[in-house]
């Protein structure tokens, strides 16, 4: 059974492109093209992992770490998220830190832009923690 990745991104050659890299090593990809639909997708199609971009328009992905905290999302706490973004680490983290008064809590952190390399090696580390987690 093939592990379902969820990717929600408002740049359509990102999410091409993530879709491409992870289809060929047999992932099957859902996409969504900001946090609302991303939230909604999460329900839809339970996936396996969430790679999230911060900077969206409608709900961005600060919002939706932000809801994910909340007690009616608890079903879906397993799911690890990994951000993959345009923005430093250290400034979303702060930023997120001063909007909600919480810590930023995703399973790993990617800048844009990353190589394929990198992407399925993060991708597999993550999905290989919750098989076992």
């Amino acid at each position: 059974m093939p592990h379902k990745i969820l990717v929600v991104d408002d740049d359509p050659d990102i999410l091409e492109a993530i879709s491409m890299i992870l289809e060929s090593q047999g992932y099957k990809v859902a996409t969504a093209r900001d946090g609302v639909e991303g939230l909604a997708n999460l329900k839809a199609e339970k996936p396996d992992l969430l790679i999230l971009d911060l900077l969206m328009p409608k709900m961005d992905g600060f919002a939706v770490c932000k809801e994910l905290q909340d007690p009616r999302w608890a079903k879906y706490k397993g799911i690890p998220i990994l951000i993959l973004t345009s923005v430093r680490e250290e400034a979303s983290r702060r930023r997120y830190e001063l909007e909600t008064g919480l810590e930023l809590d995703v399973d790993d952190y990617v800048e844009k832009p990353v190589s394929p390399d990198t992407l399925l090696e993060r991708v597999g580390r993550l999905i290989k923690r919750k098989g076992s987690g």
